[in-house]
């Protein structure tokens, strides 16, 4: 799905570098000593492959999608999980995102006369909600005891009816008015059960009398019964518009509704609040209701729809795009569509998480700017130049221009007439943004979203939208609602960041592994580790707090750092933890030859040079070279230190003096575990002798902790240099990899 996923690409690299690495050590064995012999390959085959991480990988990326899940946020593909943590910019759209999608007609506009000059009526209604439960009111805030009486009002109500492909229906389990189709024509229909029906001076208490089931739709069925609808040209976005034909009492009327500036553009009159009549329609009317317009859709914040209407020539049966000219200008619409409570602060968590959140929407750019205002998205701006932008102006832009614009763009709008963006925009915006090295997530809930949502590093698809945008997504919001992509990146860092301590503390206790056999036969001494040790210490020791790792709690900031990166520090850590675990891990193999009262005490001389003991006379048998006691002590140090690399492993940059080891009992029972394990093997005779190892004493225990423990203290000094530079002192980050097509990234 997604295109750009930072850690699986580290990991898919792995194998590469790891085989990369063997083979370069490989010719240092041949090089440099005389029996780099098949058991010295196993042993540094098996150190060098890390045999549990896919494992653990998988079940890590799982129980992340699962906490998500609780989170209203289906995952549908694995990788995406870390992709969102690692996610630069979200390009959201408004509609039911960032906003309820709960449409209510807020203020209509007529005008009244055009004596004098043209004089308009501003009318309020009440009611948020599909209920079609509210009063209508006048400038003045007096309510109208019978709506239907107004010339325009009854005719916009007739248009809303008719004009119309939606639906609305009362639930009786949810005990709510429900929409099935376009927020914005069922909020059409709400408008029009709120005007009510001419003729009827007791209208009000009568609708009152119906059941809700039958309240739902009582005058748009009225109005539908009284005309036969002929002929519809639906909606397309080069029109920004849609007309139907109808017929009532051999009478042809078409009604159209949509995007203000289309409609007026083919008006040539205008229907008249106080007679009824329609007059010509003058420059002065165009400016007037131009300026209402932008006072809708700019303070108001109101996504505005004008109705017209046209009488036909009797009998005609259908409709073409010719005959949407020389119409009849009924009245303004002004729809309003809250914000969520929660998205304001959801967009300041991703300004303090260093995420950009730019607003895609197809609404009017006056009406977006003022939504982006009151959510924050354009906090402590007083101008928008270089920070809003509409298709055009941005298409239109210089490549310079345009690349400095992608830096600082918060607001991108389309507008269609139609409330959606224009699909290629959304796709070219992800792509400009992906040339730039953003990881992009994208949101879409229609058909036409999928190639966008498909070139995203992260499709996001909102659970009431299409199959096919589903489909195409990498992760799916059951509740469409922003905050949800927010806390979702919440859960992504955290599960991205736990990835990564998994990770280091896999690798670098396998770098310690391959240390240990590159210098010990560099150096001329036994075997200080056999395979079976290493496969024992692969799955089993390391598999297990590997796994809890996983369960780590986030880091207290983990919401107010920059996005995460896998940077050339990172890699720095790892080999030197790594190195220590290795060199840590020949200290006790050789502390035993050379120092330990229970050992032979022989010169470290005799220990490198022990493959030449059988051709020359020496004061201890050459078995010892054979005992199983140096190896258990090797391999004990290298389990230990294991765990407490392990407990370094609590958090990336925050020392244990801050984050305790019981943070994670989940983490402190897998060392518990693994100690266990460790000693039964010791302890046990067959295990003991499977793993050719023995029991150790006091004093070797003692000797294996004061080896382990140093790699704490190494580990918080490396986490005080990242706390103090964030790791600024190797800026190498791992870029996408542009050269490959999506499908080859994606095999």
């Amino acid at each position: 799905m997604g295109q750009s996923h930072p850690l699986e690409d580290y990991i898919s690299n792995l194998p590469r570098e790891i085989t990369f690495h063997k083979k370069v050590m490989d010719g240092f064995f041949c090089l440099i000593t005389k029996r780099a012999g098949r058991a010295v390959a196993v042993a540094l085959a098996v150190a060098a492959i890390p045999e549990g991480l896919p494992a653990v990988v998988t079940t890590c990326l799982a129980l992340g999608t699962k906490r998500m899940a609780r989170l209203n946020a289906i995952v549908r593909s694995l990788p995406s999980v870390e992709t969102l943590g690692c996610t630069t910019v979200i390009c959201s759209d408004k509609t039911g995102t960032l906003t309820t999608n709960m449409m209510s007609v807020s203020k209509v506009c007529v005008v009244r006369s055009v004596h004098q000059r043209p004089i308009t009526d501003e009318y309020s209604i009440s009611g948020t909600t599909f209920a079609p439960d509210g009063f209508i009111y006048d400038a003045g805030g007096l309510q109208l005891e019978f709506p239907p009486q107004s010339s325009c009002l009854l005719h916009i109500a007739m248009c809303s009816a008719l004009c119309n492909e939606s639906t609305l229906q009362y639930n009786p389990d949810k005990k709510c008015y429900e929409k099935i189709g376009e927020s914005t024509e069922v909020a059409l229909r709400v408008l029009v059960e709120k005007v009510g029906l001419p003729g009827f001076d007791s209208m009000p208490s009568a609708l009152n009398m119906l059941t809700k089931h039958e309240r739902a739709s009582y005058c748009n069925r009225y109005w539908e019964n009284q005309f036969r609808k002929i002929s519809v040209l639906e909606f397309s976005r080069d029109r920004k518009m849609m007309s139907v034909l109808c017929s009532r009492k051999q009478q042809e009327i078409m009604f159209s509704k949509g995007a203000p500036e289309s409609v007026m553009a083919r008006c040539t009159h205008i229907l008249c609040n106080d007679d009824g009549s329609s007059v010509p329609l003058t420059m002065d009317i165009r400016n007037e209701l131009e300026a209402r317009f932008q006072s809708f859709a700019g303070k108001d914040t109101l996504r505005c729809l004008a109705l017209a209407l046209k009488r036909m020539p009797e009998g005609q049966q259908s409709l073409s795009y010719d005959d949407e000219a020389n119409l009849t200008f009924i009245g303004l619409v002004g729809m309003l569509d809250p914000p969520r409570e929660e998205v304001r602060n959801a967009i300041h968590s991703c300004m303090s998480a260093g995420i950009r959140v730019i607003v895609v929407t197809g609404d009017n750019k006056s009406t977006a700017e003022s939504l982006c205002r009151q959510i924050g998205a354009f906090e402590h701006l007083e101008d928008f130049t270089g920070y809003s932008y509409t298709a055009s102006e941005f298409e239109g832009l210089p490549p310079l221009e345009k690349a400095n614009a992608l830096q600082r763009m918060v607001l991108f709008s389309s507008f269609t007439g139609c409330c959606r963006v224009e699909p290629s925009h959304k796709r070219m915006l992800v792509e400009a943004l992906q040339l730039h090295n953003e990881v992009v997530a994208m949101t879409g809930d229609g058909v036409n979203d999928a190639p966008a949502l498909k070139k995203a590093d992260i499709g996001i698809a909102m659970g009431s939208g299409t199959a096919v945008a589903k489909s195409a997504s990498d992760m799916v919001l059951a509740d469409d609602n922003f905050a949800t992509i927010v806390a979702a990146v919440s859960e992504g860092r955290a599960i991205y960041n736990n990835t990564k301590q998994f990770i280091r503390y896999m690798i670098s206790s396998n770098i310690g592994e391959v240390v240990c056999i590159f210098v010990a036969a560099v150096l001329g001494m036994p075997d200080t580790l056999v395979p079976v040790q290493l496969l024992w210490v692969n799955l089993v020791t390391d598999g297990l707090p590997a796994t809890a790792i996983g369960f780590n709690k986030p880091d207290s900031n983990i919401m107010t750092v920059k996005p995460p990166v896998v940077n050339g520090w990172l890699f720095f850590r790892y080999l030197i933890i790594g190195a220590y675990v290795g060199l840590a891990t020949i200290a006790g193999f050789v502390w035993w030859f050379v120092y330990s009262e229970d050992g032979p005490r022989l010169p470290y001389s005799e220990l490198v040079n022990f493959d030449s003991c059988s051709t020359r006379q020496t004061s201890y048998p050459c078995s010892i070279f054979e005992d199983r006691h140096p190896s258990t002590v090797s391999m004990t140090v290298l389990v230990v230190v294991e765990m407490f690399n392990a407990l370094n492993n609590l958090s990336e940059n925050q020392s244990l003096l801050a984050i305790h080891p019981w943070s994670n009992l989940w983490l402190v029972g897998s060392i518990v575990l693994t100690m266990l394990l460790h000693i039964s093997v010791l302890y046990i005779e067959p295990l003991s002798a499977l793993f050719s190892v023995s029991p150790l004493s006091w004093a070797e225990w003692k000797v294996v902790l004061y080896l382990s423990f140093p790699v704490i203290l190494i580990d918080e000094v490396l986490k005080f240099f990242s706390r103090s530079s964030r790791g600024r002192r190797f800026p190498l980050r791992l870029r996408r990899r542009e050269i490959l097509p999506k499908e080859s990234r994606d095999n």
